[in-house]
């Protein structure tokens, strides 16, 4: 029986090839884009997973009370990490100190690499669950020794053994190769970790870190800190004992605060990562829901379709389905033969999404920042696959299968059961709609989403990025022959200037408290960015001053001045009566007094979704690892770097040389949005496919059956724009329909996301229009095919006798 049925299933889908195609096409498209969001969800659920203690492992975050606002940050104090293994030994099985990933030098003999790495507490090669493919986890345990990734170990040994091997770090500290380890995986919060050194030659190699261990500095926020927890403990019960083991070490300064400890799991890092005023907001979860409720919506699309054309076509089939009921066929043999058609659709659909992902897949992974492989020998993926299209061919067969199955023998034979009126046209026409609402509220999303994106990048910067280059200095080289190098830069004219500051001028690297100014409120705890440069730095940048002057070396007193932004002195209350008046103003920071010498348009620094944080500038004698550089626009830019690069070696010969174009560092800051942008606008595409693959169906089934219908009004007189608006109109409703019910669920939406950015942009009228016309006019080139073709026929030959 199952075989009779699949033969005839597979002569109905011969005999139309062209909806067979329409369907089997529609559903593939649908099932691929759902399987790649699929994979994508899966992904981002998975992340962090690679580590064997993943559900055990935490990191230690701080809140601090400032401006009013509850702050939360993974910066922490050395000394807790001690506090933790000594006042809690039964709750953490490892405690691990961690500095920041930053780039370093790494030499052995010829070879030079800049490479992302950490300094940890030798615990971490255990907690982490390094995978080693040479060596133990517990090589990091030994005195000056260093783990190295197997990338970074190819890179520098190939197939030798590099074990025991002496590597140069930052060209000062001689570091012994104790193990190599298989890269994190792209899913990993440590994915960029390229090496991992011992904490204690971190504190060696540092004084400020040396001093605060030695010290043992709680005021001191300028570390990481992870635990791994032991199976008894719970996170919550542990987070609730060391919330206040700051409160009672810190001295009284810090307690002003409110400084309070908490754990952070992993399984929470990537997806939960937004804090705001003390409590965890969300963060990458949302686009998770987002995109599983794209997913279902698209497959829903390709269903529908299969829904509509089956039941559209139930006038063809119902002749067979009278003389089938009156020689003794029972309804559930007929609903058995219809499901069968349903599900050799979804298995020949099927077959065609896997071909379409293995091959979409790579570009998808560019698309979205990935690494994903389809899980051909997961047996999981398989249950989900085969389930997922279980329910497919269920949901897009039950509808035809309980209609056409329905059908009375006598009235079908008749030749008028299949019109049942608005009974069969209504449920079409809901689907339809239900079709369009979908597409058209992706289409305003994508555009909002765009929107945001291009509101921020327009938001003026205090800057100018042009011709602006950075370089991470990892050796006191360059700085000890600053001016020789700057000279002789200038003096051949590559550049126009040249400045050293303490981060790049895309971030805030550093924040402190403790600052008092006239007028300000006794109880109010202000932190401020400040940023350590050279004189040359707002020159080099090409600061925008709004009031006073820039830092110069003709005025010895300068180095206790300060540059605030617009910000700051808003903030400050010295803007009044007017920006101006802050000038020659005092600021005590640390017990030293120091004059405002100018004020400088705002500098977007972080997010350029959220405000600008109130910023000092000041002259610090050893500014930094960061050198910024505006090359000579007069020159070509690739000789420059040549130029630059040679100065460089001529003064810092051991180490790298390694740049990055500022515009470009800016423009990473608006990747996360733009990647999302992205694909939401790919799957916008493709559900208006859809959606047109359908009502393509439907428009060429509907010429079809009004032939002879049209036949007689074109002999009547009726004209081709006449018969196309006929043919047309019934569409352009649905979609008018479609247009009104979307724009209030789009708006909802689309208005909630706005609202997690503090700047973002206002969704206009326009918009919704814009969608409900682009898909108003997709529609109608769509039908107007069928519609135009039918309305040309030779009305002889329409009205011919069957």
């Amino acid at each position: 029986m199952l075989r009779n049925y699949i033969k005839i299933a597979f002569r109905s889908l011969v005999k139309n090839k062209g909806y067979s195609a329409i369907n089997i096409g529609g559903l593939a498209i649908g099932m691929a884009a759902a399987m790649l969001i699929g994979l994508w969800v899966y992904d981002e659920l998975s992340f962090n997973k690679y580590h064997q203690n993943y559900d055990r492992i935490a990191q230690l975050m701080q809140q601090q009370t400032l401006d009013g606002e509850v702050i939360t940050g993974s910066n922490v104090p050395i000394p807790l990490a001690a506090e933790l293994k000594n006042s809690f030994p039964g709750d953490f099985d490892n405690v691990v100190l961690s500095s920041w990933t930053t780039r370093h030098i790494l030499a052995y003999e010829e070879e030079k690499f800049i490479k992302p790495g950490n300094f940890m507490s030798p615990e971490a090669a255990e907690m982490l669950s390094l995978q080693m493919v040479r060596g133990s986890r517990a090589g990091l345990k030994e005195p000056g020794s260093v783990l190295l990734s197997e990338s970074v170990a190819n890179a520098f040994f190939g197939n030798t053994n590099p074990l025991n091997k002496v590597i140069k770090l930052d060209n000062e500290s001689n570091v012994k190769v104790a193990g190599v380890y298989k890269d994190f995986p792209y899913n990993s919060e440590f994915k960029e970790v390229r090496f991992i050194a011992p904490w204690d030659l971190y504190v060696a190699s540092t004084d400020w870190v040396k001093d605060a261990q030695d010290n043992g500095d709680w005021s001191s926020s300028s570390f990481q800190i992870y635990a791994q927890l032991s199976e008894s403990a719970d996170m919550q019960d542990v987070t609730s004992k060391i919330g206040n083991i700051k409160a009672r070490k810190a001295d009284k300064n810090e307690l002003r605060f409110k400084p309070e400890i908490l754990l952070h799991p992993m399984s929470r890092w990537h997806l939960y990562s937004d804090w705001k005023n003390g409590v965890n907001a969300g963060g990458r979860i949302q686009f998770v829901w987002l995109f599983s409720i794209i997913g279902v919506f698209v497959l829903f699309l390709a269903c529908i379709n299969f829904m509509n054309l089956s039941t559209a076509r139930s006038e063809k089939r119902a002749k067979e389905v009278g003389i089938r009921k009156a020689i003794g066929s029972l309804r559930r043999q007929l609903i058995a033969q219809f499901f069968s058609e349903s599900f050799l659709v979804v298995l020949l659909a099927l077959v065609i999404s896997l071909l379409i992902v293995q091959v979409v897949l790579p570009f998808f992974n560019r698309m979205a920042d990935k690494e994903m492989v389809m899980l051909w020998s997961d047996p999981i993926f398989w249950a989900v696959v085969i389930s997922f299209s279980t329910v497919t061919g269920l949901i897009s067969g039950s509808y035809p299968a309980f209609y056409l199955s329905s059908f009375q023998p006598i009235k079908t034979l008749k030749g008028s059961g299949a019109r049942l009126g608005l009974v069969a046209v209504l449920p079409r026409k809901v689907l339809v709609v239900l079709q369009f609402t979908v597409s058209i509220t992706l289409i305003i999303g994508t555009i909002v989403v765009y929107r945001q994106i291009l509101h921020a990048k327009n938001r003026p910067i205090g800057y100018n990025r042009e011709n602006l280059v950075t370089i991470h200095v990892n050796t006191p080289d360059i700085h000890n022959h600053f001016e020789a190098v700057q000279h002789d830069l200038v003096k051949s004219g590559t550049i126009t200037a040249m400045a050293e500051s303490m981060g790049p001028p895309t971030e805030v690297r550093s924040a402190n408290v403790g600052f008092d100014w006239k007028g300000k409120d006794p109880d109010l705890e202000a932190e401020f960015a400040t940023i350590g440069i050279s004189h040359d730095f707002g020159k080099t940048l090409d600061w925008d001053f709004v009031a006073g002057r820039d830092f110069s070396r003709s005025f010895s007193t300068d180095s206790s001045g300060f540059i605030l932004n617009e910000t700051a002195v808003k903030f400050m209350g010295l803007d009044r009566p007017n920006v101006e008046a802050a000038i020659g103003e005092t600021v005590i920071w640390e017990g030293r007094s120091f004059r405002i010498l100018g004020v400088v348009k705002d500098m977007i620094m972080e997010s350029p979704y959220e405000p600008v944080r109130q910023t000092i500038f000041f002259i610090r004698p050893r500014t930094g690892d960061f050198v910024t550089i505006r090359i000579n626009p007069a020159r070509e830019t690739q000789q420059a770097l040549k130029n630059i690069e040679a100065v460089f070696k001529r003064y810092s010969p051991d180490a790298p040389f390694n740049y990055d174009f500022v515009d470009q560092e800016y423009n990473f800051k608006f990747e996360s949005e733009e990647r999302i942008s992205n694909l939401a606008s790919a799957f916008a595409s493709l559900a208006i496919l859809i959606s047109c693959l359908g009502l393509f169906g439907l428009a060429s089934f509907m010429a079809e059956q009004r032939t002879k219908e049209i036949g007689v009004r074109k002999v009547l007189g009726a004209s081709i724009l006449n018969l196309w608006s006929l043919l047309s109109l019934e569409f352009v409703s649905l979609v008018l329909i479609s247009c009104l019910l979307s724009a209030p669920i789009a708006w909802y939406t689309m208005n909630n996301w706005l609202n997690n950015y503090k700047y973002h942009t206002a969704i206009s009228w326009w918009i919704f229009v814009t969608a409900g016309l682009s898909v108003l006019i997709i529609t109608l080139f769509t039908v107007s095919y069928q519609a135009i073709k039918a309305a040309m026929l030779n009305p002889v030959k329409s009205l011919k006798s069957e």
